[in-house]
């Protein structure tokens, strides 16, 4: 072995290390103080309606995977900036699927064309609330 070879291993390790500590929610709940509640990491794919006094906007729905879990809100990665105040989301769970009205609380930028959408849960939203539900999950 050279005495002045590149540490491979230690390139790869440093780098990722910076990755963690520059995106790590424990981290940054250091420096943006504590938060009320605890989030939990998950990713599954959901699907959103935007809505607009009180309707759906079929033609503006979209797929998402979710980042993390609050008791009362979830985090969205998107790919592009989506502008609205409030949405249907729907999970998919047991074959069935389940549609919680959201508002939305901020949109960050997180690199490289992603942005963290973060949805605070309003309400359980039944498919007869809203006839077209269905056939927009369907």
């Amino acid at each position: 072995m050279r005495l002045f070879t590149r540490d491979k291993t230690r390139a790869i390790q440093t780098f990722l290390l910076k990755v963690v500590n520059n995106n790590c929610p424990e981290i940054a709940a250091l420096i943006e103080g504590p938060r009320l509640e605890n989030r939990v990491n998950l990713t599954v794919a959901v699907m959103v309606v935007p809505l607009e006094d009180g309707r759906l906007l079929a033609q503006r729905a979209f797929t998402a995977v979710t980042k993390e879990f609050s008791t009362t809100g979830v985090a969205l990665v998107v790919d592009e900036p989506k502008g609205f105040d409030e949405a249907i989301v729907g999970f998919r769970w047991d074959g069935e699927m389940t549609f919680i009205r959201a508002t939305a609380k901020h949109l960050n930028p997180i690199g490289e064309g992603f942005y963290q959408l973060g949805l605070q849960m309003t309400e359980l939203v039944y498919p007869g609330d809203f006839p077209d539900l269905e056939a927009i999950f369907l």
